[in-house]
C-alpha cells in the first residue's frame, strides 16, 4: 500500500525538491499545498498517512496551529521542518503534538530517514497497526485505551497529544518500574531525540497538568530523583 504524504509548505523549490526524491527514491505519493487553506481539502476528504508541516506558513496559521488541530481531530504523525533551531522552539513543536522535527536545510536521506522512523512508532512499515484484542490499560480512575488513543479519568476524556499518551501509556503499563528520561524519549520519539532526553520533563509537566496532578504530591506519575519517572503502585 502506497504511503501518502501531506506536506505543507510555501517555499516552492524545497517542496519540489523533496517531493521528486521522495516519490522516485521511495515510492510514497507525496501531495504539496503551500498553506493551510490548500491543505483543508486534501485532509477532508482521504486523509494522508502523513503530514510534514512548515512553522511558518502564508495566511494568518501556523505550523503550530495545524499541530495543535491535528491533535484535537486528525491524530496523524507529524514532522515539523522549520529554519528556527533553537532548542526552546523543539521542544514546543514536540509539547503540542510534533512526532519529530527537521531544521533546514536538511539533507535528503535525513529526510527519508526520519519519515521512516516516525511511521515504524505508529504502526509498521508506514500503515497504522490495529492491535485487535488489547485491552485497555486500568490504573484507578484512569483509563488508557491504546486501541482508540484515548484516556479518560474518572470517566472524563483527557486529551493528550501522541508524545503524551505515549508516555503515559508506557509508565502505566508498569506500574513501580523506575524509567530513565532516555528510556522514555527512546519510547516515546525514537532515537533521533536521544540527546533532548531533558524535554522529557516539559512533556511529564504537561501531563501531569491535564490529569490535574499536584506536581508536589503526584497520585499517577512520580519523580525518581537522579533517574526519571515512574507510575505510582496502587494508584
Amino acid at each position: 500500500m502506497q504511503m501518502h504524504i501531506l506536506w505543507i509548505e510555501d517555499e516552492t523549490k524545497l517542496l519540489h525538491e523533496c517531493k521528486a526524491y521522495l516519490e522516485a527514491a521511495e515510492g510514497y505519493k507525496v501531495t504539496g499545498a503551500a498553506s493551510y487553506a490548500e491543505a483543508l481539502p486534501v485532509l477532508a476528504g482521504d486523509k494522508p498517512d502523513l503530514l510534514i508541516v512548515d512553522w511558518m506558513l502564508p495566511g494568518g496559521t501556523t505550523g503550530l496551529d495545524i499541530c495543535k488541530r491535528n491533535a484535537r481531530e486528525w491524530q496523524l504523525p507529524v514532522i515539523m521542518v522549520t529554519a528556527k533551531g533553537d532548542e526552546f522552539d523543539k521542544v514546543l513543536a514536540l509539547e503540542i503534538g510534533a512526532d519529530d522535527y527537521l531544521t533546514k536545510p536538511f539533507g535528503l536521506r535525513e529526510l527519508s530517514a526520519r519519515i521512516k522512523a516516525v511511521m515504524r512508532r505508529a504502526g509498521a512499515g508506514g500503515v497504522r497497526e490495529e492491535r485487535s484484542g488489547e485491552a485497555p490499560i486500568r490504573r484507578g480512575p484512569l483509563v488508557i485505551d491504546g486501541l482508540r488513543m484515548e484516556v479518560k479519568l474518572d470517566g472524563r476524556p483527557v486529551d493528550l497529544t501522541r508524545t503524551e499518551f505515549q508516555l503515559l501509556a508506557k509508565l502505566a503499563a508498569q506500574p513501580g518500574r523506575a524509567f530513565t528520561r532516555l528510556q522514555l524519549m527512546d519510547e516515546a520519539l525514537g532515537d533521533s531525540f536521544a540527546g533532548y532526553e531533558r524535554t522529557l520533563d516539559s512533556h511529564i509537566r504537561n501531563i501531569r497538568r491535564k490529569l490535574g496532578d499536584d506536581p508536589a504530591e503526584p497520585r499517577f506519575i512520580l519523580t525518581v530523583y537522579g533517574i526519571g519517572y515512574k507510575f505510582a503502585e496502587g494508584a
